[in-house]
C-alpha cells in the first residue's frame, strides 16, 4: 500500500488511472482509520474531549504542516479536508465512549490504535505535525 503514496505512476488510459485512484484510495483509507484511532486516544486522555476539547490552532499547525508536504494542494484546500477528517474523528471518538459507557466496557481493541512504525514510514519517518 505504501507504494500507492510514493511510487510515481503515469498511467496511459483512463482504466489504468482509475486503478492507481484505487490503490491511492485503499491506503488512505488505512491512514485515516489510523488517525482516527489515535485521535480516540488523544480524546480520551484530554481533560476537555470531544469537540468542546478542539484546539483551533493546532488544527491550523496540522493543516500548514501537510501544505508544506503537499504544496501543490496548499492550505486553502487542504483546511477543509482535514476539517472533515478531524470531525469525523470525533464523531467516531464520541460513539466509541458513548458505546463503551452504555456497555460498561473499555473501547475495543480495534479502536485502539497499534505501534508508529507504520505512520512514521508513511510520513517518511517525519512527525513534526505530531508534535505538541
Amino acid at each position: 500500500m505504501v507504494g500507492a503514496l510514493v511510487r510515481e505512476e503515469r498511467p496511459a488510459t483512463v482504466a489504468a488511472a482509475r486503478e492507481a485512484i484505487d490503490r491511492a484510495d485503499a491506503a488512505l483509507a488505512v491512514i485515516l482509520e489510523r488517525r482516527a484511532a489515535l485521535a480516540g486516544v488523544v480524546q480520551r486522555l484530554k481533560p476537555v474531549g470531544g469537540f468542546a476539547g478542539r484546539d483551533p490552532e493546532r488544527e491550523r499547525r496540522i493543516v500548514a504542516a501537510m501544505a508544506r508536504r503537499a504544496p501543490r494542494l496548499g492550505e486553502a484546500r487542504l483546511a477543509p479536508i482535514m476539517k472533515a477528517v478531524i470531525e469525523s474523528g470525533l464523531h467516531l471518538a464520541e460513539e466509541v465512549r458513548a458505546a463503551s459507557r452504555d456497555n460498561g466496557q473499555e473501547p475495543a481493541p480495534r479502536d485502539r490504535p497499534a505501534g508508529t512504525a507504520g505512520t512514521q514510514a508513511l510520513a517518511g519517518g517525519r512527525q513534526d505535525h505530531d508534535r505538541d
